[in-house]
């Protein structure tokens, strides 16, 4: 079944010839000009990634993708005509998956997107679980499960725990973290993952300020513990 890709664009020649590409490339597709809209059609579509515009008529990017992930979340691509550092940090910081400036070639916006939905959508059986202390991973459905009450993992913080999971007992440098979440260099993404990190911490830790779990490993990167503590 295709991925479909919701695009989120006022400049109607460009979301068309989006639009255009990713069906050539096998995609399915939906396409809004507004907030408003794009609200709606994400609701009625259940899109399986976003491609969102950072200036729109009706509001901004930054607060629209803070309404779709309360709704539903899903991996999220920035594409803004800001191309300072400040923009991009900030949409990385609310955890979305990338961020491309304006002009892009069709080419790199296919690779960045496939390469999102590569690490999103890894192939997990539904009854793929895993235990860490107290709390049970739900691979399939991206969520833990702690005293009864399920909480679900943002596609950013699945990923992260993923990779420190697949990797439990030994150090994950601060930079092989960021390439799993981000294409491209890696300066100026370690305060994003620290974000991350906390946040992922709160889900998984009984006391996330002392956690027993999600190690840090200072100057170096993370550790997973295994349940031996090591």
């Amino acid at each position: 079944m295709a991925y479909k890709i919701l695009i989120v664009d006022d400049e109607r020649a460009l979301c068309e010839m989006i639009r255009a590409f990713l069906a050539q490339a096998g995609y399915a597709t939906a396409t809004a000009g507004s907030c408003a809209e794009a609200l709606t059609v994400f609701r009625a579509e259940q899109p399986d990634a976003v491609l969102l515009d950072v200036m729109l008529p009706d509001g901004d990017g930054f607060s629209l993708f803070g309404q779709l992930r309360a709704l539903r979340d899903v991996p999220t691509l920035f594409l803004s005509a800001r191309d300072e550092d400040a923009a991009r940090l900030q949409g990385l910081g609310l955890g979305a998956d990338d961020y491309i400036t304006k002009p892009f070639l069709p080419e790199e916006l296919l690779m960045r997107l496939a390469a999102v939905l590569r690490r999103v959508y890894r192939d997990a059986p539904e009854n793929d679980s895993a235990r860490l202390g107290d709390v049970e991973i739900d691979w399939g459905k991206s969520l833990v499960r702690r005293d009864g009450e399920e909480i679900p993992l943002t596609a950013k913080e699945y990923t992260l725990l993923r990779k420190l999971w697949d990797n439990r007992g030994n150090i994950v440098t601060i930079d092989a973290l960021c390439e799993t979440l981000w294409d491209g260099p890696n300066i100026g993404y370690e305060n994003t993952l620290m974000v991350h990190i906390r946040r992922l911490r709160a889900k998984i830790e009984r006391d996330p300020s002392h956690p027993e779990h999600l190690l840090t490993v200072r100057g170096l990167g993370y550790r997973l513990a295994r349940e031996d503590g090591r």
